[in-house]
């Protein structure tokens, strides 16, 4: 039910922001119309970059799902929060360390209520799920992906060995629920609208972690969206008609929050775990060909690359009357950002916790500069890092399990944001010193690893996709 008036005047008056952070999963930077899309539209994404600053230069943690969420919960590279590749889906799997603290555990303990609806991803053990990491609630599945209409958990069942078997995974407060025939990214909507309504209608603020599956395979959308773009070859009528349904679902969260009259006191934030998915696995039908239903837009590479196209996506923030509306951004910003970000918006001293982000906050409210730093990214043999312009990739793989193009990569992104030309001959003393500087993060990550993670972190040493 929706507050009583003198409860919601109680709420307005407090001074700290609601939060809320929508993550979608396996989209690539081209595929909402107010980043270039053209063949669908995203209206309620679009409303949000129009009403706040949308980020050109936005990129994940990770160009994989389980790294990257851990990174936006943390505010941590992925190597310091725990979490380095993407986690197996069977009930015993372990993941996210209780040694490292989420957004939700930082904002629960000054008061803000919190939940999540949607994908989780770091982890099935109990010590992993979202209830030990800060969560008062929590509505979806742990594992990598589901069936969107049954929510089991299917993948590798066909490759035989323990833990292969099809898992249902639906859980509500950490008890299996059971929703057969209702499409997972609707009920994600319906479940965020009910938190907030709940929230909403005490004295605290809270925190909203919405954690979208779309457009991650298997590749389902309802029949109606189907027909809304049947003039579409197949990949691309479903890829589109799944982020429609997911920009509707988006929608409903954002005018339950206008209803309730607290948009002014909401901070929302929007973006994406990864670029978009070549796995043919797409395909639902057997078919061994790349699947070509996402794009990167201009960029290059795609999930599990280091190139711009599996790490740079959209990246929008939306919170009237404190962020001018319209503002699009060149500022290279990534998801680990978004913890002290939030922390600085709510008044929480993030000193207090290792964070490796840097706030945003007064870059998107009052147009400062951030001063320019470097940004590190790793995965299996590919390490990266941009610092300002210049952007720096060893063993770049353009598709997972692959050579590498090219030893050391170095891209000029302004001048050339595709990637095409490497000018690591023709700028050797920008390439010896980025390469110094990654080498030395990516040694000191190694080195934690084995200091810190190499008895409970078996599971993240094994690359896989799911």
């Amino acid at each position: 039910m929706p507050p009583t008036p003198a409860k919601k005047a109680c709420y307005m008056s407090n001074s700290r922001p609601n939060v809320i952070v929508f993550l979608t999963d396996d989209q690539g930077y081209g595929d909402l119309s107010c980043m270039g899309a053209t063949d669908f539209r995203t209206p309620h994404l679009d409303r949000m970059a129009k009403d706040g600053v949308r980020f050109t230069d936005w990129y994940s943690n990770s160009p994989v799902c389980s790294p990257s969420r851990a990174a936006l919960l943390s505010g941590r590279y992925p190597g310091n929060a725990g979490i380095r590749v993407i986690l197996r889906g069977h009930r015993s799997t372990p993941g996210l360390p209780q040694s490292t603290t989420t957004l939700a555990t930082m904002l629960g303990d000054a008061g803000y209520q919190t939940a999540l609806a949607g994908k989780w991803h770091l982890g099935l053990t109990e010590e992993s799920r979202p209830q030990s990491h800060g969560f008062d609630h929590s509505f979806g599945f742990f594992a990598g992906c589901i069936d969107y209409y049954s929510h089991i958990f299917y993948y590798g069942a066909n490759q035989g060995g323990p833990g292969q078997n099809p898992t249902h995974d639906l859980w509500e407060d950490d008890e299996e629920i059971w929703r057969n025939g209702e499409y997972f990214t609707d009920l994600i909507a319906k479940k965020a609208v009910e938190y907030i309504r709940d929230m909403a209608a005490r004295d605290e603020p809270f925190f909203l972690y919405v954690p979208f599956n779309a457009p991650h395979y298997p590749m389902h959308a309802p029949e109606e969206y189907m027909e809304r773009f049947d003039h579409l070859p197949w990949d691309r009528q479903v890829m589109a008609a799944m982020i429609s349904v997911l920009d509707d679902s988006i929608g409903k969260v954002i005018n339950e929050v206008d209803r309730l009259g607290i948009t002014g006191d909401t901070l929302s934030i929007f973006t994406s775990d990864n670029g978009p998915s070549r796995e043919s696995r797409n395909w639902l039908d057997g078919t061994l060909d790349p699947y070509y239903g996402g794009t990167s837009g201009q960029f290059k590479g795609h999930k599990y690359s280091l190139f711009e196209g599996g790490i740079r996506l959209p990246g929008i923030m939306h919170w009237p009357g404190h962020i001018t509306p319209g503002v699009v951004s060149d500022t290279p910003a990534a998801s680990m950002d978004i913890v002290p970000t939030v922390l600085e918006a709510v008044g929480i001293e993030s000193s207090q916790y290792e964070i490796d982000g840097t706030s945003l906050l007064r870059h998107v409210t009052k147009n400062e500069e951030l001063s320019e730093r470097p940004i590190f990214w790793e995965i299996g043999d590919q390490t990266a890092i941009r610092r300002g312009k210049w952007k720096l990739v060893l063993n770049g793989q353009l598709v997972e399990h692959a050579d590498p193009i090219s030893e050391v990569h170095l891209s000029n992104l302004e001048n050339d944001p595709g990637e095409t030309t490497n000018l690591a001959d023709a700028e050797p003393d920008i390439t010896c010193e980025l390469k110094r500087l990654a080498e030395d993060w990516r040694a000191a990550i190694e080195k934690r690893w084995a200091d810190e993670y190499a008895e409970t972190g078996e599971e993240n040493r094994t690359y896989r996709m799911v």
